[in-house]
């Protein structure tokens, strides 16, 4: 039986690191806010083929309990935790039709075909939110995520038992919000 050989300095198949993957410089939470919301809007617009509006304002606040936005259908939830250097959950809110419509126009196919691709579609967003808000704010290989979770369902809230900092904001999309959350911790 052969061992795999590890390649040390190869220069094919390892991820570009920048100078803050590598020690270097950290984004100041201050600009943490506006780094989630490029990555949230990057991601839409790469993955989702379009720019929804994300006018709302987006600002720190203490965690407490779930926030009721009427606007936001609580239907579909996909969350997906950050463990490192950064400790955080990542979480994205909308209604089952956003959820189809995003599953829809990410996988290049109808409404009727993506309903039952909808919840991998948004854990995959929530992913790639995720993945992207660590590199932009200087933590990409200094933390790990983990496999994002969906819930669907009516009447239900998410609570954080740490206390930490919330970055919360929606953006609109196919004419309906979407709620994006950053529980911090430590």
């Amino acid at each position: 039986m052969t061992m795999p050989r590890v390649i040390e300095n190869a220069t094919t198949d390892q991820p570009a690191r920048n100078a803050s993957d590598q020690g270097g410089p950290i984004t100041p939470r201050t600009e943490w806010p506006e780094a989630l919301r490029q990555a949230t809007l990057e991601v839409f617009s790469t993955m989702v083929g379009a720019t929804p509006d994300a006018s709302s304002a987006v600002s720190p606040v203490p965690v407490a309990s779930e926030s009721e936005d009427p606007s936001v259908t609580s239907y579909v939830t996909g969350m997906i935790g950050i463990a490192g250097a950064l400790r955080a959950v990542f979480s994205m809110r909308c209604s089952d039709q956003t959820a189809t419509m995003i599953a829809s126009q990410m996988l290049g196919i109808s409404v009727e075909e993506s309903a039952a691709q909808k919840f991998d579609a948004i854990g995959e967003i929530c992913n790639m939110i995720a993945g992207h808000f660590k590199h932009k704010v200087g933590h990409g290989f200094s933390c790990t995520l983990t496999v994002p979770s969906v819930v669907a369902g009516g009447n239900y809230s998410i609570h954080c038992l740490e206390k930490g900092e919330r970055i919360e904001f929606s953006i609109r999309y196919g004419g309906e919000a979407v709620l994006i959350k950053l529980d911090i911790r430590g």
